[in-house]
């Protein structure tokens, strides 16, 4: 495994690093050819140039893990996988493309208040004896570090694997959050099945026209889609947000003139679209939402043996009473949305 760290100036990727060193057994890797990456500022004053802080309190990095190009560091980690390792270093779109590829890469972007950011960086300046910058003259650093054409860091964080925001007072607040997160799971390299048959739902929701809520819906069985559906108008019919449902159109409230609506829901068209004979004993049902009762129904009597939601609606724990009723083989999983 090998975890990236990039982020703002004083965002803690340092220190996040350090704590994966000593605590969780990473292994710092560098780039030689780094220079920005191991300066806070790129401001030509020389007494500003702080270096910033030692990741490794071990001693400096053996040279076998000093490497020339992002090429050599990424193919010892090809040859060494199963170790686990950590580096600041990835700094350009180009060679996080490269790095991005395998499987065993994970990019970590941190962030924190550019208040705290700046108190970060003035303690920091106070401690080795240097006047710091103001907060404007730091802000302007700041932005120039992120936003700058072609090499600006933002280009890095936004393409970010797991993001953190590091807003702890101490180290020792950091070290807790860092423990409870465990940033070293493997799972966190390959979604499992649920996150992964839950985003497809999430990127068939895109394609709804539903003037109401995007929904979508993936219909499963033995871990092979048989269907997706997202909710909207009927084929040939005016898209819901181009006017042709009125009733979406009219705003109205939850549970009123439902018998008006054109719209199909995102359950109904996974199911239209697969048929009875394709879902069969053992499918699954991936959805944004928890189904209507309408949808319940359906799902119950296509035979559908388990269903899976992300967020809440307002009839949640009716759905799951006639899925109950319907035999021992339904039931209604809520998968709670991940805080990261």
């Amino acid at each position: 495994m090998l975890i990236g760290l990039c982020g703002g100036i004083c965002a803690g990727k340092h220190a996040i690093a350090e704590y994966l060193i000593e605590h969780q057994g990473f292994r710092l890797l560098e780039l030689a050819s780094q220079p920005s990456s191991r300066t806070i500022t790129d401001e030509p004053d020389d007494h500003l140039r702080l270096q910033a802080s030692q990741v490794s309190k071990t001693g400096a990095t053996p040279p076998e893990h000093i490497f020339q190009t992002p090429e050599s560091l990424l193919d010892f980690v090809t040859k060494h996988w199963q170790q686990r390792w950590v580096t600041t270093d990835i700094a350009d779109g180009e060679t996080l493309d490269r790095f991005i590829l395998r499987p065993f890469f994970l990019l970590v972007s941190v962030d924190a208040p550019v208040s705290l950011r700046w108190k970060r960086f003035s303690d920091r300046c106070w401690r080795r004896q240097l006047d710091p910058p103001d907060l404007e003259k730091f802000v302007l650093w700041n932005d120039r570090h992120l936003y700058e054409k072609d090499i600006g860091r933002v280009y890095l964080t936004d393409r970010a694997q797991a993001r953190l925001f590091n807003s702890s007072s101490s180290l020792e607040e950091l070290h807790q959050s860092l423990q409870t997160l465990d940033l070293g799971d493997e799972q966190r390299l390959r979604p499992n099945w649920d996150q992964y048959f839950m985003q497809l739902a999430s990127l068939a929701a895109q394609r709804s026209n539903c003037m109401k809520r995007r929904v979508g819906c993936v219909l499963v069985r033995e871990r092979r889609v048989i269907s997706t559906g997202y909710n909207g108008t009927p084929r040939h019919l005016t898209n819901c947000n181009e006017g042709g449902c009125p009733r979406c159109n009219r705003g109205d409230g939850g549970g009123v003139g439902l018998s008006t609506c054109l719209c199909l829901h995102a359950e109904e068209n996974a199911l239209l679209e697969a048929g009875r004979e394709r879902i069969r004993e053992g499918a699954i049902l991936y959805c944004d939402t928890c189904p209507c009762l309408t949808c319940t129904v359906k799902i119950a009597q296509v035979g559908i043996s388990e269903v899976v939601y992300a967020h809440g609606y307002n009839m949640d724990e009716s759905s799951a009473a006639i899925l109950k009723s319907a035999g021992p083989s339904n039931g209604l999983v809520y998968l709670q949305a991940s805080s990261e």
